[in-house]
């Protein structure tokens, strides 16, 4: 089990797969969470997240983006999301000027039972040690919006220090890093 394992919880046997069309329907009705739509917005009126700009079929669908879905499963039932990237090089130039040798994350959790069981951290430590596996990579950053104070304490426990705000389009985030310096004192 990686470092990041949860304390003083039973371990949660968690399985990473990649997302297919198939996913498509689920994660849009995960979109439709109010829980997944404050991770997205500070819009208190939405009532999908992401601005309702995905159109998941055509996301999965697509390596137009370079993102490498994850779906995590728990005893073959999906509970969660993760989305990897190279920030310097995906198309859409999200991150705008980033360094090279980097990966960006995205994660939520689906069904609002899920919350709080630890999936989220297990999910997170299978992911960061995958993404140190390669050894180029110095660095994993994240955006969280600057609102979301929880996910701000979720990042900090696995070792991600806080680099300052910064608006992606009309989202106020709070962006993230954990090095690999960082990660091999912890590991």
């Amino acid at each position: 089990m990686s470092l990041y394992a949860p304390q003083n919880q039973q371990a949660i046997d968690v399985r990473l797969r990649p997302a297919t069309v198939a996913d498509a329907p689920m994660l849009a009705a995960w979109d439709r969470e109010p829980h997944v739509i404050a991770c997205s917005s500070d819009d208190a009126e939405a009532e999908v997240a992401f601005g309702g700009e995905i159109d998941w079929t055509d996301e999965l669908g697509s390596s137009a983006y370079e993102l490498d879905y994850r779906i995590a499963e728990v005893e073959g039932r999906p509970v969660g999301v993760l989305a990897i990237c190279d920030p310097h090089t995906e198309p859409s130039h999200y991150w705008g000027e980033i360094e090279p040798n980097l990966r960006a994350i995205d994660i939520w959790i689906g069904p609002k039972e899920w919350l709080n069981r630890g999936v989220g951290t297990v999910m997170m430590s299978r992911i960061i040690d995958e993404c140190f596996a390669a050894p180029e990579v110095t660095g994993i950053v994240i955006d969280p919006l600057n609102s979301n104070v929880a996910a701000h304490r979720f990042y900090r426990r696995l070792g991600f220090v806080a680099e300052g705000r910064r608006m992606f389009e009309d989202d106020d985030c709070l962006v993230h890093r954990l090095t690999r310096t960082d990660w091999e004192k912890g590991a």
